[in-house]
């Protein structure tokens, strides 16, 4: 009996010691290494915005074949680095970050729809975050409904978009709960989804205009 009593204060010890250790290692980060974090963070963000939207600039002469190469290569290469932050910081919330590099780090996240597993589990250490408000709730929202579209399964709060034909928004696969869809969104600071739907589906006529009156849709066709 005082063997096993022995044995198991041993190794509560040592789980204590780990703990600290790991604690530590996320506590003693110095302003050096915040500033170089913050850095990079922006460097990697940089990048991202240049592959997330429609080519500009010199990246205007690409082919179809290789702007779509170019972006693969950004959102892999700013996940690997993403997952050598995140083994070493964890989730880099508000005590780390400010809100406007967390956002920039997420918005990489957010992007590594190439690695499921990766974006799963930083969204289980998303979730600690906000309840810590260490995170922003949004930014799980959005990430939670990515990862079960990413796995072809309905969404929780209508965040990731398809579009019709004429050029309305509308949420990917579909929602688990369209009753309650706007006290969830609430609950998590997002708006209405239809402003949402509206918003986007602005925004998506003028990064398409001249496509759209070619057709004959001179205006964003916006839920009513």
């Amino acid at each position: 009996m005082v063997e096993k009593l022995i044995l198991i204060f041993i190794n509560w010890v040592i789980l204590l010691l780990l703990m600290n250790t790991f604690i530590s290692c996320k506590s003693n980060i110095t302003d050096y290494q915040i500033n170089n974090l913050k850095n990079e963070v922006d460097k990697m963000y940089e990048i991202d915005q240049i592959a997330a939207f429609i080519p500009k600039g010199k990246y205007e002469k690409y082919t179809p074949q290789q702007w779509s190469a170019f972006k693969d290569s950004v959102y892999i290469e700013n996940t690997r680095k993403a997952m050598e932050i995140y083994s070493k910081y964890g989730y880099p919330g508000y005590k780390i970050l400010d809100k406007e590099s967390e956002q920039k780090f997420w918005a990489i996240i957010q992007h590594s729809d190439k690695f499921p597993n990766f974006q799963n589990k930083v969204l289980k250490s998303l979730k600690k975050e906000i309840q810590k408000n260490n995170a922003s709730p949004e930014h799980y929202a959005l990430l939670y409904d990515r990862v079960k579209v990413n796995n072809s399964e309905k969404q929780l709060f209508g965040t990731q978009l398809d579009y019709k034909s004429n050029g309305q928004a509308i949420p990917k696969n579909g929602l688990i709960d369209s009753t309650n869809i706007d006290k969830l969104r609430k609950a998590y600071q997002l708006g209405p989804l239809r402003e949402y739907l509206n918003f986007m589906t602005e925004r998506h006529f003028q990064m398409n205009k001249n496509i759209f009156e070619k057709e004959g849709i001179t205006e964003p066709i916006l839920y009513k």
